[in-house]
């Protein structure tokens, strides 16, 4: 058998390195979009505070308006929550396929696709509670808000476990990169 020549395998490596450049194009029209979207959130949730500020101030002293006050600032902050998600996609996906980002606080600083999933999930768990938190401040009598809070429970815990799950096997990975080799001390251990 021939082997190509060496200008038909530098065509090929041509096209295969403009192939991944489209495709860091292509994760960054996913990191604009999420940005976007969280921009808008974050503009919609301060937009709203103020209009529902704005009418309770006018309503004062009337029966439920300090509720209706108290629901509305929780469903902005679920709001904001939801925006901090997409805020972090948007970051992540930029630190990890595109390069890092500058001007972040460390805790925002994501290295890993295990960093950007351990951080997202506790921004839903956060969500989906004060998404509870505001069902329930509306809750008007009946056992509805128990089955409610009941699958809210279950999201919560399967999450939590799933979040147990990604840590071991982070910190496991992170202790085969600390060796050098990649082999566990079990495996040390028994060649030895």
């Amino acid at each position: 058998m021939s082997q190509p020549r060496p200008s038909t395998r530098r065509v090929r490596a041509f096209t295969v390195q403009r192939a991944f450049g489209f495709s860091r194009l292509i994760v960054e029209l996913g990191v604009l979009s999420s940005f976007a979207f969280s921009l808008a959130l974050f503009i919609a949730a301060t937009v709203q505070a103020y209009f529902s500020i704005t009418a309770a101030f006018g309503h004062l002293g009337d029966e439920g308006s300090t509720k209706h006050l108290l629901i509305a600032a929780v469903e902005q902050t679920d709001t904001l929550l939801v925006a901090m998600a997409l805020l972090l996609i948007s970051l992540g996906m930029q630190s990890l396929f595109i390069g890092d980002v500058k001007n972040v606080p460390d805790w925002l600083h994501i290295r890993t696709f295990e960093d950007l999933k351990q951080k997202l999930l506790g921004v839903v768990v956060t969500a989906i509670a004060v998404d509870f938190f505001s069902v329930a401040l509306d809750w008007k009598g009946g056992s509805d808000v128990l089955i409610y809070g009941a699958a809210v429970a279950a999201v919560i815990l399967s999450i939590g476990a799933y979040s147990v799950i990604l840590s071991r096997q982070s910190s496991r990975y992170a202790e085969g990169d600390g060796h050098g080799s990649g082999h566990s001390e079990g495996a040390e251990e028994v060649a030895k």
